[in-house]
């Protein structure tokens, strides 16, 4: 007989040690091989060198998370019947949205990751949601007209982004090329916000709603121009009755927000046609 065999106290503990070890190797293993197989690396040119990253920025893509799920709430609240804060939820993405690129340029945090996320959460905030949101309000009521809308402004979404994303940096960054997605989906969200508000349901209000939600798809990927603001610097002093006027339009949006934002992004959303015929209209010298 073997000393184990004489010794069975010996025998038995020598073998849950051994075990032991095996899972938690295969542990770390496990946990190593996940994390580099899901690691996020990109590759660029800065300088004249190839640099090459790993991991994502954390910050911005917090923004675009929050964004995301503001959007995703929206659809979900419009599914309940809760169109104000659906409604609500929208703008709260449309103000997430603009916060995070200008966190990652502050920061210096702009990654392509970045970029493709940012584009992936507006589908979801300014495309489904104000379709849905607008769907389950009041288009349904009007048949197959309703949703055959519904899905023209999510395509002409997609369509918008997918061209601002291949036009950056050959065009002018003072104007826009199409309805921004985020005004689309503010005038939509104002719209449904205010009327909701009213308890507009008669025929007038459906079609109206009808050739707002048609509207703004198609003046997304119209080529008509939009005042982007990006060239206004905040760094620079301005006049008193600058701040006075800010002031004065916090107020009045906050007597009346649904009523006042429909205002506001109707007036931009107009802007760009009546500036074209403009345009079009003045003689050439």
């Amino acid at each position: 007989m073997t000393q184990d065999a004489h010794d069975p106290e010996r025998a038995h503990s020598s073998t849950p040690e051994e075990g032991s070890r095996t899972p938690e190797v295969n542990n770390e293993d496990l946990a190593s091989a996940f994390l580099r197989e899901t690691e996020v690396i990109e590759e660029s040119v800065e300088d004249g060198k190839k640099i090459r990253r790993k991991g994502i920025y954390l910050l911005p893509n917090l923004f675009t998370t929050s964004a995301l799920f503001s959007g995703f709430f929206a659809v979900v609240a419009g599914i309940n019947g809760e169109f104000t804060p659906a409604a609500v939820a929208i703008f709260i993405a449309m103000v997430l949205d603009g916060l995070d690129g200008r966190v990652a340029r502050m920061t210096n945090t702009q990654s392509e990751f970045g970029a493709e996320y940012d584009s992936l959460a507006d589908m979801i905030s300014f495309g489904m949601a104000p379709a849905l949101v607008a769907f389950t309000w009041i288009l349904q009521d009007i048949g197959k007209t309703g949703w055959v809308v519904a899905f023209l402004y999510v395509a002409c979404a997609a369509l918008r982004l997918a061209r601002f994303n291949v036009q950056i940096g050959s065009v002018d960054k003072k104007w826009f090329i199409g309805l921004p997605s985020p005004s689309a989906a503010a005038l939509i969200a104002a719209s449904v916000w205010t009327f909701h508000s009213f308890d507009a349901d008669a025929l007038g209000f459906k079609l109206l709603m009808l050739f707002v939600v048609a509207a703004a798809g198609v003046l997304m990927v119209s080529n008509i121009r939009y005042y982007s603001f990006k060239d206004l610097d905040f760094k620079k002093p301005v006049p008193f009755v600058v701040l006075l006027a800010v002031v004065l339009g916090f107020v009045m949006i906050s007597v009346e927000p649904s009523v006042m934002l429909l205002l506001l992004f109707g007036v931009y959303v107009l802007s760009g046609p009546v500036l074209a015929v403009m345009r079009k209209a003045k003689p050439k010298s």
